[in-house]
C-alpha cells in the first residue's frame, strides 16, 4: 500500500493531489480555501483537505512529489537574466527574494508545510512530464500521443510523445523562450486582461472580432512550421527581462499601446483576439498532424494552460487525425500535482495501470463534501428560512420547476471540482431557452463583462441533437468547443448578419439562446448518470418538464473570485447576488422569502474582497 501527495505551488495555481494505491482519492486548489484567485502559497489547506477525505495524517504518507525541478528552472532563470543584463535586472531583482528563501529549499518548506510530521522521500519530476502524466495515466486509452503546451516549465513550453500501459516517455520539445502560452498571454496583457487568469476572456472575445491581424502576427512576431514547431521575434516580447509581456516594437506594429485593465473593450481588442486565436488554432491543429504522423497512436490526451482552450481543442477533435481526445480538466499547474503523484505510483514505482471504458477521474469531483445536517446548521446560523426536502428526486424536481419559471438557481452538491470549470456541483444554473438569461446572469449575478458566453450541460444522450458531436464523443469537463445543430439555429436577416463587434449580442441565434455564442458555438458538457448522478436526474427532470435536456452552467462565483468550497462560501455569494434560489444538498432557500437582509449592502462588502482579473 501506498499513500502519495503531489503538490503544485509557488508560481500560481498550487493545489494538492492524494493517490491510495494507484486510486485518486482527493484532489484540491488552495485557492478556494484562502479565498484568494490563483493563490500560490504552500497549499496547506488544500493538503488537509485531502488528508482528512483519505483518513490519513501527514505521517501516513509514503511518497511526496512535487511538479516540477526548481534547480532547473532556477537554471533557466538566471541564464535568461544575463543574457539580457542589464535591461532584466529589475525583474531579477523581484524574483530572487522567493527562491533564496523558499523554491530553493522546497523539502525543508513541504516538511514544514506538513508540520514537520512527514519522513518520507521527496520525488520532483520535470514540469511537463507532470502534464504528460496527468494527461495519459487518468485517460480511457491504453495507448495514446500525448501532447502538453503551457507559459513555460523548466525549459519546455511544448512537449509531444506517448504513453503506453503505466508508462509514459516525451520524444521532442520546444524551449523557451518560445512559447505558445506566453504568445497569447502577451495579447491577454495588451487586450487588458490580466495574465494568467484573463486568457480565458480573450478565447471569449475572439469571435465579436475578424481576425485582420492574423497575417501581421505571423510575418512579424512568429515563424511557424508545416509541423506546428515555431520561432519568436523575442524584439516583440517583454516578458524574458521585463515586468510587462510586450515591447515597444509591437506596440508600434498594432498601433498603440497595451489597453488599460479598466478601460472599454473596442473593436481593436476584438480583432486582437480573433486574430491570436486563429494564430493559436492553426499551431495546434499543425502540432496535431504532426505528432499523429510521427507517433501512429488513434488517440491524443492533452493537458497544460493551452489544452483549457476548448475553441482549439473542439477544432482538433473535428478536423485533425485522431479517434478520439481526452483532456485533464485541470489542465494547468494545479493538475501537475495529479501528474506527479500519479507518475511516481505507475512510473517510479512500476504499478500496473487498470484501463476502463471511461476515464479515471471521477468527474473531477474531488475536493471536499458537506451533509444535508452540516448544510442545514449553517444555514440556520445565518437564519436562513429554507425547506428541505426527503429526496433528491424531490429537491430536483422543485429545483426544475424554479429554472423552468426562469429563476436563476446556485447549486451546491457532493464533492468540489477540481479545475477551473464548475462541473455541476459547485455551479449557478439557469434556463437556456431564455432570451434575456444571458445578460441577465452576466450583469446582475456574475457582475462581469457582458459579451463573456455561458456553457450548456447536456444529457449525454442528447448532445448530438443539439450540438455538432459525435454520439461515440462526449465532453464531460467542458473543454470541447462545438457547433449548435443546424436543427436550433434562428437565420439572421440583413441587418443581423450585417451587425458588428458587440452589437452581434443583441439578436437571437438558436432556440437555446443563453448558450449560444455570436458564432453559433457553446461550450460543451455532457453529463452521464455514472460521473454525476444528482446533476443527471435535475437535467432529466427539466428535460421532462420542458422537452429541452439543456441547462446553462456557470461557476458559482462572482468575478475574480474562485469558485465556492464550503455552505458558507455559498451562502455569502448567493445573498450578494440576485440569484433567486439557492440549493445546498436537500435545501432550497428562495431569496425572496430572505426580507431581513439588505443585499446591497452585503453585494458591496462581497464585491469588495476580490481584485479584479
Amino acid at each position: 500500500m501506498a499513500n502519495i501527495l503531489g503538490i503544485s505551488a509557488f508560481y500560481h495555481d498550487s493545489a494538492a493531489a492524494l493517490v491510495v494505491d494507484g486510486e485518486i482519492v482527493a484532489a484540491a486548489q488552495e485557492e478556494r480555501f484562502t479565498r484568494k484567485k490563483h493563490d500560490d502559497a504552500f497549499p496547506e489547506n488544500a493538503v488537509r483537505c485531502c488528508l482528512d477525505i483519505a483518513g490519513i495524517q501527514a505521517r501516513d504518507i509514503d511518497y511526496v512529489g512535487f511538479y516540477d525541478k526548481p534547480i532547473t528552472k532556477f537554471e533557466r532563470l538566471l541564464e535568461t537574466y544575463l543574457a539580457f543584463v542589464p535591461s532584466g535586472y529589475r525583474s531579477f531583482r523581484q524574483s530572487m527574494p522567493l527562491w533564496i528563501k523558499k523554491k530553493l529549499y522546497l523539502p525543508r518548506e513541504i516538511r514544514a508545510g506538513l508540520g514537520s510530521d512527514y519522513g518520507g522521500r521527496f520525488v520532483f519530476t520535470d514540469h511537463h512530464e507532470s502534464h504528460a502524466a496527468s494527461a495519459f495515466f487518468p485517460s480511457p486509452f491504453d495507448e495514446a500521443a500525448i501532447m502538453t503546451l503551457d507559459g513555460v516549465g523548466e525549459w519546455s513550453t511544448t512537449c509531444f510523445g506517448i504513453g503506453r500501459g503505466n508508462r509514459i516517455e516525451l520524444e521532442q520539445e520546444l524551449r523557451f523562450p518560445h512559447s505558445l502560452g506566453l504568445l497569447y498571454s502577451a495579447f491577454t496583457y495588451y487586450t487588458g486582461f490580466r495574465v494568467n487568469s484573463g486568457e480565458y476572456k480573450l478565447m471569449g472575445l475572439a469571435p465579436y472580432g475578424t481576425p485582420i491581424y492574423r497575417d501581421l502576427i505571423l510575418d512579424n512576431l512568429i515563424d511557424v512550421k508545416d509541423d506546428g514547431s515555431f520561432r519568436m521575434d523575442m524584439s516583440y516580447f517583454n516578458y524574458c527581462q521585463g515586468l510587462t509581456m510586450t515591447s515597444t516594437k509591437m506596440h508600434r506594429l498594432f498601433g498603440g499601446p497595451p489597453k488599460p485593465p479598466d478601460s472599454d473593450v473596442t473593436q481593436r481588442e476584438m480583432d486582437l483576439a480573433a486574430s491570436v486565436q486563429a494564430v493559436t488554432e492553426e499551431i495546434v491543429l499543425r502540432m496535431g498532424r504532426h505528432v499523429h504522423r510521427c507517433t501512429g497512436m488513434k488517440d491524443l490526451v492533452l493537458a497544460g494552460g493551452v489544452a483549457l482552450n476548448c475553441v482549439a481543442n473542439g477544432r482538433l477533435l473535428r478536423e485533425g487525425p485522431f479517434r478520439d481526445i481526452w483532456i485533464q480538466p485541470a489542465a494547468g499547474d494545479a493538475g501537475g500535482a495529479l501528474g506527479v503523484a500519479q507518475f511516481i505510483w505507475h512510473q517510479l514505482l512500476e504499478k500496473p495501470r487498470v484501463v476502463g471504458p471511461m476515464d479515471s477521474q471521477k468527474g473531477s469531483l474531488l475536493g471536499p463534501s458537506f451533509s444535508d445536517s452540516e448544510i442545514a446548521s449553517c444555514l440556520r446560523s445565518h437564519n436562513l428560512r429554507f425547506t428541505s426536502y426527503q429526496t433528491d428526486l424531490e429537491t430536483c424536481e422543485q429545483t426544475a420547476r424554479l429554472i423552468a419559471d426562469e429563476n436563476v438557481i446556485g447549486w451546491f452538491q457532493g464533492r468540489m471540482e477540481f479545475g477551473p470549470r464548475a462541473l455541476g456541483d459547485r455551479s449557478i444554473l439557469g434556463d437556456p431557452r431564455s432570451e434575456k438569461m444571458q445578460s441577465v446572469m452576466n450583469l446582475k449575478i456574475k457582475f462581469r463583462e457582458s459579451f463573456r458566453p455561458f456553457a450548456p450541460i447536456v444529457l449525454r444522450e442528447y448532445a448530438d441533437q443539439y450540438f455538432e458531436i459525435d454520439a461515440e464523443h462526449e465532453s464531460p469537463y467542458m473543454l470541447i468547443v462545438a457547433p449548435v445543430d443546424q436543427n436550433i439555429r434562428k437565420p439572421l436577416g440583413n441587418d443581423e448578419a450585417d451587425a458588428f463587434g458587440i452589437e452581434k449580442l443583441r439578436f437571437v441565434r438558436s432556440s437555446l439562446p443563453a448558450i449560444t455564442h455570436v458564432d453559433y458555438s457553446a461550450r460543451i458538457q455532457t453529463v452521464d448518470r455514472i460521473r454525476n448522478p444528482m446533476l443527471h436526474q435535475l437535467l432529466s427532470q427539466f428535460h421532462q418538464m420542458t422537452g429541452c435536456p439543456v441547462l446553462i452552467n456557470t461557476s458559482f462565483n462572482v468575478r475574480s473570485e474562485p469558485i465556492v468550497c464550503t455552505p458558507e462560501d455559498a451562502i455569502r455569494c448567493f445573498m450578494a447576488t440576485e440569484m433567486d434560489a439557492l440549493v445546498l444538498g436537500r435545501h432550497i432557500v428562495l431569496k425572496a422569502e430572505q426580507t431581513q437582509f439588505d443585499s446591497r449592502e452585503l453585494r458591496q462588502k462581497h464585491l469588495a474582497q476580490f481584485q479584479l482579473d
